[in-house]
């Protein structure tokens, strides 16, 4: 780089914007940003969680170092970004899945989601995402059974709840539905963590704690999960109210699922989404709105993976429409 050094003024060739972070640095604040819900997770799950946790972090950095390895590229699993994958892939599946199923989608996510577009910064889609469709499509079943927390019996989701308890309101079944929201864990203990689903996504609180310092850290940009988390909230107040479900109709699409996990930790991951801020803004609104779609009129009850993936295939477009103009122009 040549500069020239003017008194006090020193005049360089570009990058002009310098900072300390790199990615090791803010992979770092990610994994210290995920440490409550980790803390929560393995309070009521247990041995469950520590071992689809360890086993999903482990098979994401070995498949990094051996594609890496085996294609004569840098071994770069010193960055934590295959360590912070595999955590994030672990906090979207269920405590009880078996841990080879664990490992081939972790290592999918690395090696179908990242390595093979380029690495780092190559990605097009969310590669935690990646992994978990790819577990969901091949394994459905073994995705969608979900255990409480620390008896480990087997039952349903919140959304499970809602969505069937929806199905047979619109069959005339009042009773059942009744009967079946009278099932729904109480909003405490879904902003603490007490309820079924999976391993990071149970509790409100931890997520949001690790959500609010990653805005404070300069990693995250509150646009895409406020006008996400926004849009569902408006859409699903709409929706309650107009089938007299109420106030807690949209505190449980909130609080409960993937939401908050996915508007804090995936729906802002820096290489997927859009770089600008209008474009953040339409994105989380896309997300959000995906979401309570897929949640009300598709087969499963939770929206949130599909919905940012759906979204990561329009970020380049997004983008394009929304940089700033050049001056003069």
């Amino acid at each position: 780089m040549m500069s020239t050094n003017l008194g006090n003024l020193v005049v360089s060739s570009s990058p002009h914007i310098k900072t300390t972070t790199t990615i090791s640095s803010a992979m770092r604040d990610v994994l210290i940003a995920l440490t409550p819900a980790l803390i929560v997770s393995l309070y009521y799950f247990r041995w469950a969680s520590l071992s689809v946790i360890l086993v999903s972090v482990i098979a994401a950095v070995l498949s990094e170092y051996i594609f890496q390895k085996a294609t004569n590229q840098e071994v770069t699993i010193n960055d934590y970004s295959a360590a912070v994958t595999g955590l994030l892939l672990a906090f979207t599946l269920p405590p009880n899945l078996p841990l080879w199923m664990v490992a081939i989608g972790s290592a999918a996510s690395i090696i179908v989601a990242k390595q093979i577009f380029g690495g780092l910064g190559n990605n097009i889609f969310n590669p935690a995402l990646i992994g978990r469709a790819i577990l969901v499509a091949s394994w459905p079943a073994a995705m969608t059974t979900w255990i409480s927390p620390i008896d480990g019996v087997t039952t349903a989701t919140p959304l499970g709840i809602i969505k069937e308890a929806n199905t047979l309101q619109a069959l005339g079944d009042m009773t059942g539905a009744g009967n079946l929201l009278a099932q729904l864990p109480t909003l405490t203990d879904a902003f603490i963590g007490n309820i079924a689903g999976s391993l990071g996504e149970t509790s409100a609180i931890a997520l949001i704690l690790g959500g609010l310092y990653l805005i404070y850290k300069g990693h995250v940009d509150w646009r895409i999960p406020g006008t996400y988390i926004g849009t569902v909230f408006v859409l699903t107040t709409i929706i309650g109210f107009a089938t007299g479900q109420g106030v807690w109709y949209p505190v449980f699409h909130i609080l409960t699922g993937g939401l908050l996990l996915g508007a804090f930790f995936m729906a802002t991951d820096w290489v997927t989404t859009p770089i600008t801020k209008k474009g953040r803004i339409i994105f989380g609104l896309g997300c959000g709105l995906l979401t309570v779609l897929i949640r009300l009129k598709g087969g499963y009850p939770e929206g949130v993976c599909y919905s940012i993936l759906l979204m990561n295939c329009i970020t380049p477009l997004i983008d394009r429409y929304t940089k700033a103009k050049v001056f003069g122009r």
